[in-house]
C-alpha cells in the first residue's frame, strides 16, 4: 500500500438507484468519479459473493461465485438483452434507503430469466460465453449444479435435500439431475457471466482512474455451500455433511453469550496434506476481482473458537490451533507477496500478534474502540496507530459514529471532544474523520455513512443478529457539495491525495 493514502468503505448494495439494491450500473461509476474528485485511492467493499438466509455477504453459497443481485438491468438492456419496459415499472421496494431482500429475490428473477433466454438465443455471445466457461471451469459448473439442485429441493439447505444420493454425489444420480435441470443450470452459469462481465468492467474503470478496490474474504464458508458439497474432506463433517463443529467467538463486547456463526470448521490437517492448495486457489481467485484483499477474522488462522455442531450459543467452546504461518508461507511461495490486510480485531493474543508479524500484513485500528477508553491506553487510540496499519472510523460491524457517540457516557463524549479538539460548529463525524486522517497510519478508511454524517439507523450490521441487517442505502441527495469539499480538504491537508489519479 502506498504511503499516506485514504479511501471510503461502502458496499455495492448501498449505492442509490431505482432497482431496490445497489448494482454495477451508472451510480457505481458515479461513485468512482466521486472518489476521484475527492482525491481518494481506495474503494473498500464487502464480499461480492452470493447471499443466503440472513442476507449476509459473509454466509455464501460459494466462495467464488458472485451475487447476482448486483447485476445491473440498464447494462443488460444496452447489450440488447432486456427492454426498459421489462423492469422500469417493477416495484423493487418502497423505501429507497433500505434493501428489501425478499422483494428483490422474487422481483429480479423473472427479469434475469428473460435476459438469459435472449442471451442464449443470440449466437453473437457464444464465443465470449464459451471462453468464460473455460476460464472458470474450476468452479462454475459445480456452482451452477449446486444452485439448480438446491432450487429443485425447495431451496432447502444442502443437508436437508430429500435425495441423499445427491448430497453424497453418487455419479449416476448426479447425471440424472443434470439432464433434468439442464435449463436451470444454464441460467446459473449465464448470470455468473453477467456478474463478472459487469464487475470487471467497473473495476477496470476504477483502476484506470487510479482507484483500487479493497475486497473482503470471509475466513469461513457456509455449511450450505458448494464447497461443503463438493469438497467435504476439507471440513469437519459427518457422513451427511452436517458440521461436527462450527465457528464463532466467545463472549465479547458484541454479545454476552458469544457469537455463533454456524460455519463448518476446516480440517486443517487435510489442508496441510494437500499443501493448502484450496487456500492458494481461493486467494488467487480473489485477486482476479480485487486489487487488495482484506481477510476477515485473521485470528482464526492462529487459533480458532470451536463450538459443538448442535450448540445453541457460542459461549461454551474451546480454542483450537489454526494452521499458523505455514498456510501463508505456502501462499507466498505460490503467489508471491500480495497486498493483504489482516482483520486483527477482537481477542488478539500474543500468538495472533506473532502470526501477523510473521506474515508482514498490515492490521487494523478502529478509532471507536480507541475512544471508548478515556485513559488513552487502548491500542486503537490514534496515538497508538503505526504507519503499517489501516485505520478506520468503524467497520460494517460497528455503529455509525453518530449512533456510537449517542451511546457513550458523558465522560466518554467529553474525552472524544477534547481529544479531537472538536470546535464549535464542527460535527462529530467531521472531528473524528479529521482525527483519522491525521494519524500516522499509511491508509485511512472512513465509512460512507460517517462521511455523510448519517444517524444510527444507517448502520450496516449488528453482529449476532439475523434480519434487519445489510440493508442501508444512500440517497443521491445525501452526497452534498459540502461533504465532498470536506473530504477533499482533509485528504489534501493530511497528505493523503491520490497521486495516480487519471481524470482523462
Amino acid at each position: 500500500m502506498q504511503t499516506r493514502s485514504s479511501g471510503v468503505l461502502m458496499h455495492i448494495t448501498s449505492l442509490p438507484n431505482s432497482l431496490g439494491i445497489g448494482t454495477f450500473g451508472q451510480s457505481a461509476y458515479e461513485f468512482v468519479d466521486f472518489l476521484v474528485e475527492t482525491k481518494q485511492t481506495y474503494w473498500q467493499i464487502l464480499p461480492l459473493t452470493t447471499t443466503s438466509y440472513g442476507d449476509s455477504p459473509y454466509q455464501s453459497f460459494s466462495a467464488v461465485a458472485g451475487n447476482t443481485h448486483l447485476i445491473d438491468f440498464d447494462l443488460l438492456a444496452k447489450m440488447g438483452l432486456l427492454q426498459a419496459t421489462d423492469y422500469q415499472t417493477v416495484n423493487f421496494g418502497e423505501d429507497p434507503t433500505q434493501v428489501d431482500y425478499e422483494r428483490i429475490f422474487y422481483a429480479r428473477r423473472p427479469i434475469l430469466e428473460r435476459a438469459v433466454k435472449n442471451f442464449v438465443a443470440n449466437e453473437k455471445f457464444c464465443t465470449a460465453f464459451e471462453n468464460f466457461e473455460k476460464n472458470n471451469r474450476t468452479w462454475l459448473a459445480d456452482y451452477a449444479e449446486f444452485m439448480a439442485f438446491k432450487e429443485h429441493f425447495g431451496n432447502q439447505a444442502l443437508q436437508q435435500w430429500e435425495d441423499k444420493q445427491v448430497i453424497a454425489r453418487v455419479p449416476e444420480v448426479l447425471e440424472k439431475y443434470r439432464t433434468l435441470l439442464a435449463e436451470q443450470i444454464q441460467y446459473f452459469k449465464v448470470t455468473q457471466y453477467f456478474f463478472f462481465q459487469q464487475w470487471l468492467a467497473l473495476k477496470d474503470y476504477a483502476n484506470q482512474k487510479g482507484i483500487k478496490i479493497i475486497g473482503d474474504m470471509p475466513i469461513y464458508v457456509s455449511a450450505d455451500s458448494v464447497e461443503v458439497w463438493t469438497k467435504p474432506e476439507l471440513f469437519q463433517l459427518d457422513a451427511e455433511r452436517n458440521p461436527l463443529f462450527v465457528a464463532g467467538v466467545p463472549a465479547d463486547q458484541f454479545s454476552a453469550t458469544g457469537q455463533l456463526w454456524g460455519n463448518p470448521l476446516y480440517d486443517w490437517e487435510a489442508h496441510k496434506k494437500e499443501g493448502y492448495a484450496w487456500w492458494i486457489y481461493r486467494i488467487e481467485e480473489s485477486f482476479k476481482i480485487y486489487d487488495v484483499l482484506r481477510i476477515d477474522h485473521f485470528k482464526g488462522f492462529s487459533d480458532y473458537w470451536q463450538v459443538d455442531g448442535d450448540a445453541e450459543i457460542a459461549k461454551y467452546g474451546s480454542w483450537q490451533p489454526g494452521p499458523g504461518y505455514a498456510l501463508f508461507e505456502a501462499v507466498k511461495q505460490q503467489l508471491g507477496d500480495l497486498p493483504i490486510i489482516a482483520e486483527d480485531l477482537g481477542n488478539i493474543d500474543d500468538k495472533a500478534k506473532k502470526l501477523l508479524a510473521d506474515c508482514g500484513y498490515p492490521g487494523m485500528k478502529i478509532l471507536q474502540f480507541g475512544f471508548e477508553d478515556t485513559t488513552g491506553a487502548s491500542f486503537d487510540s490514534p496515538h497508538y496507530c503505526i504507519p503499517h496499519c489501516i485505520a478506520y472510523t468503524g467497520t460494517h460491524d460497528n455503529d455509525v459514529l453518530n449512533g456510537w457517540y449517542d451511546k457513550l457516557t458523558v465522560t466518554q463524549q467529553q474525552y472524544v471532544n477534547d481529544y479531537t479538539h472538536r470546535h464549535a460548529g464542527e460535527s462529530l463525524c467531521q472531528a473524528v474523520i479529521r482525527q483519522l486522517f491525521a494519524t500516522v497510519s499509511n491508509t485511512a478508511i472512513a465509512t460512507m455513512q460517517d462521511i455523510l454524517d448519517l444517524p444510527a439507523h444507517s448502520r450496516m450490521n449488528i453482529p449476532s443478529t439475523v434480519g434487519g441487517n445489510w440493508q442501508w442505502r444512500m440517497r443521491e441527495s445525501d452526497l452534498t457539495q459540502d461533504k465532498k469539499d470536506f473530504l477533499s480538504k482533509i485528504t489534501a491537508l493530511y497528505q493523503r491525495e491520490n497521486k495516480e489519479k487519471n481524470n482523462d
